[in-house]
């Protein structure tokens, strides 16, 4: 396995100025896809039967399951302009609970080329996660040298979920996407950032989140002006017109995260449409912070499992206060505060909560930052990998459970 760290997924794209860094990192990405695929090639053989095909699927119908079949339901039927319910009145699971943008994509692909809808948005996934990983490489580029940025580059293709890259899922557009917009904010480019936030919020919940993100980065650059100027002062303070680029970003968006809710009102007439059809899956309705201590007893028991969200909380602040982390800047640092503060919030933690994790993309580039051994790197490779596979045989591989359900990816 080291062998193939050092040999398949390092060696060969990391010899700068060999290659270009764009080739570099397509063959970081690709190698890595390659692994995942063979892992799930794999994982199939142990596929029992299941909702959706026989068992022992091919590849291309193992990863065509879970969430990717409601991107094709949307693409073959659309949003279902009356919510369904059961006999009780309780909504039931339906589309609106999946972003448009994704599956809009794959059925403009699929007319385009006649390609299979499920394939297509294969394809999209695939693009998109590569496109992801060359903007996040020029995101890192504006921290760190040439061999680190490729290094936060590994580390972001081979994480331990990083295989739903590859599969119908729209994560990796919204990477792409949230990388882009990440990009342009570090660059102080904010209005360029506003389109592709808007597109952002139209793929994946992140809205939410990013708007609290440049509020807050609005609200420190203010600070910072009105600190003396001294030797150390921050030399890049903004004007007056990067400021209201900011502040518009801000409440650019904080609309846009409300836009796929508002769609789903006007096409339902309900106002409630997507948060009802969130809170389905989650068997109860959305209060927050909740679940995290739901989930707590459940695991540790009535004394600790209330503990356990403030160690957690603690243990993030920790690592937020940390040298690699603090060497992300302003910018990238905040916004892992505000996405895991989202998540705080808004989310009731279950197995798809590890995927859920892969907007803190960053912390690639802070978990490259913390030793250059080559010793070090190699083992976090391996050990993300070794994860992939815990990951797909554990949560891709659908099982009943004893007690009904399962366990989603």
């Amino acid at each position: 396995m080291n062998g193939l760290v050092r040999g398949g997924l390092v060696s060969a794209a990391a010899r700068a100025g060999t290659w270009p860094w764009w080739a570099q990192v397509a063959c970081v990405y690709v190698a890595s896809r390659i692994v995942s695929a063979c892992i799930f090639m794999a994982a199939a053989l142990h596929q029992g039967v299941n909702p959706w095909f026989p068992a022992k699927p091919d590849y291309w119908n193992f990863i065509n399951i879970w969430d990717a079949r409601w991107y094709g339901e949307v693409i073959r039927n659309g949003y279902p302009q009356v919510l369904p319910v059961d006999g009780s009145g309780n909504v039931q699971e339906n589309a609106w609970a999946f972003y448009a943008l994704f599956p809009m994509m794959g059925r403009a692909v699929s007319a385009m080329t006649g390609l299979d809808p499920a394939l297509a948005l294969t394809f999209i996934a695939m693009a998109a996660g590569l496109g992801a990983a060359l903007v996040a490489y020029n995101l890192f580029r504006h921290k760190v040298a040439h061999r680190t940025a490729l290094w936060g580059v590994v580390f972001f293709s081979t994480f331990p979920v990083s295989p739903v890259l590859q599969v119908p899922y729209a994560e990796s557009l919204n990477l792409l996407l949230l990388a882009s917009a990440l990009l342009l904010v570090v660059r102080r480019h904010y209005l360029w950032a506003m389109p592709v936030v808007v597109l952002m919020c139209l793929s994946r919940p992140t809205g939410v989140p990013f708007a609290a993100m440049a509020a807050g980065l609005f609200v420190y650059r203010l600070w910072l002006r009105s600190r003396p100027a001294g030797p150390d002062a921050d030399t890049a303070v903004h004007n007056g017109r990067e400021l209201s680029s900011l502040a518009g970003l801000a409440a650019a968006s904080a609309v846009s995260a409300l836009l796929w809710p508002a769609i789903a009102w006007a096409v339902t007439g309900d106002p409630a449409a997507y948060t009802k059809t969130e809170t389905v899956w989650r068997g109860h309705d959305l209060v927050p912070f909740k679940p995290w201590f739901d989930t707590g007893i459940q695991l540790f028991g009535p004394v600790l499992g209330v503990l356990a969200p403030f160690v957690f909380v603690a243990a993030f602040g920790l690592l937020m206060t940390s040298s690699p982390v603090v060497a992300l800047g302003a910018e990238l640092r905040l916004w892992c505060v505000c996405y895991m503060g989202y998540l705080l919030v808004f989310l009731h933690p279950q197995t798809s909560t590890f995927r859920m994790l892969l907007p803190l993309f960053p912390l690639a580039l802070s978990a490259a930052l913390v030793s250059r051994s080559r010793a070090y790197r190699g083992a976090v490779v391996t050990m993300f990998v070794l994860l992939q596979i815990v990951w797909i045989v554990w949560l891709w591989v659908w099982a009943q459970l004893p007690g009904g359900g399962d366990y989603p990816p």
